[in-house]
């Protein structure tokens, strides 16, 4: 039986890649002499990975430190441009979240920076809906060990974990959490421990899972 339900934000709950890119799309232009071509296609392909590793293919011209310095300031524009034009949710999302919890606690577990989570749940309205958040820039840690600390903080002994990339999958795999592919979001992966095609489908997994 499920008693706890963990979530990853880009590709699983919203997808904010476009207003992301024409908010990196400003830093780019004032702050370095890279053309402002970033594009909500391509986040797509780096969400889901570690910030300074995002910096370090975005802002590959420059030392590791303004690497970070930029990448900082990219989020601090982002964060602004989200609290004033949120991005949407998944369609189904704002049916299935107040079903999910009242069956057990919802969580959210994601490779973002300090304040991003807080964004997504200020900006959507969500937040009654979730129990606590991770991230590293939190914490300082990786994916898998964030998991892991919530699967102990709140006693969870039979928790999931729903996210879109290969890299969440390896994160579970690491923590010893089933893993549910959200296969509508923004990655692939192999051998996942239950897939799910639409938002609505979760409840009936969760149901599935009780029997």
């Amino acid at each position: 039986m499920t008693d706890g339900i963990i979530f990853d934000v880009d590709g699983t709950l919203w997808d904010s890649t476009e207003i992301v890119a024409k908010a990196w799309n400003r830093v780019i232009a004032k702050e370095t002499n890279l053309a402002p071509d970033l594009t909500g296609d391509r986040l797509k392909g780096l969400f889901g990975k570690t910030l300074p590793d995002i910096a370090a293919i975005l802002f590959s011209d420059f030392e590791k430190q303004r690497q970070l310095e930029l990448i900082d300031h990219c989020c601090m524009e982002e964060h602004r441009a989200l609290l004033a034009d949120p991005a949407e949710i998944y369609p189904g999302l704002s049916e299935v979240l107040p079903l999910l919890a009242m069956h057990c606690p919802l969580f959210i577990v994601s490779n973002c920076q300090a304040g991003y989570i807080e964004v997504f749940l200020q900006g959507t309205g969500l937040g009654c809906y979730f129990t606590d958040h991770l991230c590293p820039g939190d914490t300082g840690e990786a994916k898998a060990a964030n998991i892991r600390t919530i699967v102990q903080k709140h006693h969870l002994r039979s928790p999931i974990y729903v996210g879109d990339t290969d890299g969440d999958h390896q994160a579970c795999l690491e923590a010893g959490v089933p893993f549910v592919h959200a296969a509508y979001g923004f990655g692939k992966t192999e051998n996942p421990d239950y897939i799910i095609r639409h938002p609505m489908d979760l409840p009936d997994l969760f149901l599935i899972q009780k029997k």
